[in-house]
């Protein structure tokens, strides 16, 4: 158990290209649809805990998926998994970018990987934002499945930060006091 945790996360370190938040689907992918580790709910609950905590996301979630279902062995086997890759790729890199900064060639690939980590990073706010809103990450619009009290309150969060510029730590902290009361 302990090296499929292990060989899953480095999966996904490998293909965490983007940071973060572009490997929320792939993550979602492997431990919910896949592997059944966890739930969608759960995984949605680990996401919000894992933007709360310092660190990187993806280590985050990782630890916290497999101590929510492996224990502490799981957590460090899924933990180091998916640090493994990033660190080695990025020695890799920072060393090839010292021979090649200069480069045309070098700099337009960079342009490309850019641009689809932004479309990994879209790709997970709308995974985020079904999850939250739909409650599963179909597309698709049931009215009755819809959480209206969700939408309202992720609005009145959005204008809270754009009219009156809010930190984001204080809009969190507003937004789990306002779930804390409207969800019990």
């Amino acid at each position: 158990m302990v090296w499929k945790l292990f060989t899953a996360f480095l999966k996904i370190g490998c293909l965490s290209i983007g940071g973060g938040y572009a490997v929320i689907p792939l993550i979602q992918e492997q431990v919910v649809e896949a592997e059944g580790w966890i739930s969608e709910k759960m995984f949605t609950d680990i996401i919000t805990i894992s933007q709360m905590t310092p660190g990187p996301l993806a280590v985050n979630t990782s630890t916290f998926v497999r101590l929510q279902a492996g224990g502490t062995v799981g957590a460090l086997a899924a933990t180091a998994g998916c640090i493994l890759c990033g660190l080695v790729i990025s020695l890799a890199l920072y060393k090839f970018f010292q021979t090649y900064q200069t480069s045309a060639y070098v700099l337009e690939v960079l342009n490309g990987l850019k641009s689809a980590s932004l479309g990994l990073i879209i790709s997970a706010a709308f995974t985020i934002i079904l999850l939250a809103l739909c409650g599963g990450n179909k597309p698709g619009l049931d009215l009755l499945s819809f959480n209206w009290t969700a939408l309202l309150l992720l609005l009145a969060m959005l204008s809270v930060l754009r009219r009156w510029k809010l930190n984001p730590v204080a809009v969190i902290f507003i937004s789990g006091i306002a779930g804390f009361i409207l969800y019990r």
